[in-house]
């Protein structure tokens, strides 16, 4: 997977804040993500049979390293479906898929669906937060994973899970290897003990 590292993280360089952000790749979607970058790569090499297969790399990185914008590893992983064209230099290419297509679907699905509540792309990354606060994960892995500078900003969706004593679980309804007094029982003494030596 790490012609996806690559890709994705040429193509964070324009997120909030303008830094990189790593967060884990479910294993569900690891499959399905090969199979795209197999076809992404098709199409790739198919621009580049054709003469072109560029992409316009950040900070001048292709003064310094000339091939670099047709390496496969800087390629976006969800690329445009037709080449944009120069009309002025005749020169083509593909940017990345444009924002507005997953924001159009999103929103579409989340009509079909019949939620009534506003959802939106950033919906996804809140769920993603307020998931693993209830699975138990730690504030500040949380806070890694969200790219957060303060831990004061994640600290706002512990806010959401504010059940109150009701959402308490008791640690003996947790399933556990045995029973909770087999576990807790206070041993037994020995005949060596301390309370036996001397015949007392």
């Amino acid at each position: 997977m790490q012609e996806a590292r690559s890709a994705t993280t040429s193509s964070n360089m324009t997120i909030k804040g303008a830094k990189d952000r790593i967060t884990m790749l479910p294993e569900l979607l690891k499959k399905p993500l090969q199979d795209h970058l197999r076809k992404v790569k098709a199409i790739h090499e198919k621009d580049l049979a054709e003469g072109w297969g560029r992409v316009q790399m950040p900070d001048a990185l292709d003064r310094k390293y000339p091939n670099a914008p047709a390496d496969w590893r800087w390629q976006w992983v969800f690329p445009q479906e037709n080449r944009w064209k120069n009309t002025k230099t005749t020169e083509e290419g593909r940017h990345h898929m444009d924002e507005s297509i997953m924001q159009r679907t999103v929103k579409e699905a989340v009509t079909s669906s019949g939620i009534t509540k506003r959802a939106s792309c950033h919906t996804f990354r809140h769920s993603f937060a307020t998931h693993l606060l209830e699975s138990g994960y730690d504030i500040r892995t949380i806070q890694e994973l969200l790219g957060h500078k303060d831990v004061k900003t994640t600290m706002i969706y512990t806010h959401v899970l504010n059940y109150g004593p009701k959402g308490v679980r008791s640690p003996i309804d947790e399933p556990k290897a045995g029973s909770y007094t087999d576990q807790y029982k206070t041993p037994a003494f020995h005949n060596d003990s301390a309370q036996h030596k001397g015949g007392k």
